[in-house]
């Protein structure tokens, strides 16, 4: 009989296999779809907001990229950018415009408009790209310069006390014109004595400063004067808001050249009346009374000077002295209708009958 403790050990090891879908490899398979997805839904993102023009420079490039890229043309984005089919604004749906050739077509050189002779059209003449980019360099700084003026006399009105009490009614701002400064009237603080041109002492420190302060810019200078709608009693046949603004403008001409201002540097003194209402909902308010100073751009002192040219050849033409003639030449005269005999009544006509 054989011993129960004398039995061999047998132990059983049970190999585990991948366990089928129970395993890992699902989660790479699963991280390349979700990639790929995501890759898919950004370029429709991307094709849905690109312009036409760039959808089609895109294709173009791929077509003949080094043609594209070398000469440009209107399916590379047709912008201004240094790179070839670049643009700024991907939600147009016709693609860029050639801002650079459209700029060049209607831009004229202001050096050159000086020196041309007046029969020469801009028309007739386009400027360079050299010119192009000289002109721009030239609105570049002056902007920059009227910009550094603005801030000097702001300065100045803040460092005086008495100055800084009236800098609510000092208004700067620049304008396609150049800088303009206009100082207006308040209802408790006007500039002027009432119906009058003569400067109240806080005004006469106020332009004396920026008169002193636009030396520093080579730009010349137009001055206007402003009413309100108030009229006088005389209506417009006597002294008027005219004449009243044509003197507050001059007055302050004046007081601009006592504080330090170049005289050569004003080129028009101007008086406007109500014509032109700071606030045109309310004609009658006090901020319509004002005096605008404009430092003139470069630009518009050339418009300014062509203005001035045309003036003067229509008075050296005689055209000017021919509508004088013709506006004094006295009217013909007109023969008054006899004046007809009054309506009687029945009673006066049958008594005359009786006298018969």
């Amino acid at each position: 009989m054989s011993d129960d403790s004398q039995q061999p050990i047998v132990v059983k090891r049970i190999k585990k296999g991948g366990g089928g879908a129970h395993g890992g490899a699902w989660k790479i398979a699963y991280a390349d779809f979700v990639t790929a997805m995501m890759a898919f839904f950004l370029l429709m993102w991307l094709l849905g907001s690109t312009a036409q023009g760039d959808l089609q420079g895109i294709s173009d490039f791929f077509n003949a990229p080094l043609k594209v890229a070398m000469d440009g043309g209107s399916g590379s984005g047709d912008s201004s950018s240094i790179i070839k089919g670049g643009g700024e604004d991907l939600t147009r749906s016709v693609g860029q415009v050639k801002r650079g050739d459209v700029e060049s077509q209607s831009a004229v050189s202001l050096d050159s408009s000086r020196t041309r002779s007046p029969s020469q059209s801009d028309a007739q003449r386009q400027s360079t790209p050299e010119e192009e980019e000289q002109r721009k360099a030239h609105e570049r700084q002056e902007r920059a310069r009227l910009i550094d003026l603005k801030g000097q006399i702001e300065a100045l009105v803040e460092a005086s006390p008495s100055l800084r009490e009236v800098r609510n009614q000092l208004l700067m701002e620049l304008t396609t014109e150049g800088l303009r400064i206009q100082i207006l009237d308040e209802k408790n603080r006007p500039m002027f004595d009432s119906a009058s041109s003569t400067l109240k002492p806080y005004t006469r420190e106020l332009l004396q400063v920026i008169g002193r302060s636009l030396n520093a810019v080579p730009n010349r200078i137009s001055l206007t004067g402003h009413t309100d709608a108030t009229r006088y009693a005389g209506g417009e046949r006597g002294f008027s808001n005219w004449e009243l603004s044509s003197e507050r403008a001059n007055a302050s001409r004046r007081e601009m050249v006592v504080g330090g201002l170049d005289p050569d540097k004003i080129i028009r003194v101007v008086g406007l009346a109500d014509t032109e209402p700071f606030l045109e909902e309310d004609p009658a308010a006090p901020q319509n009374r004002r005096i605008a100073i404009v430092v003139l751009s470069r630009k518009a002192e050339d418009i300014s000077g062509e203005l001035e040219v045309s003036n003067r050849e229509a008075v050296e033409g005689g055209t000017v002295e021919r509508t004088i003639e013709e506006a004094a030449r006295p009217a013909p005269e007109i023969e008054e209708p006899t004046a007809r005999e009054p309506r009687r009544s029945f009673r006066e006509r049958f008594e005359a009958m009786n006298r018969r």
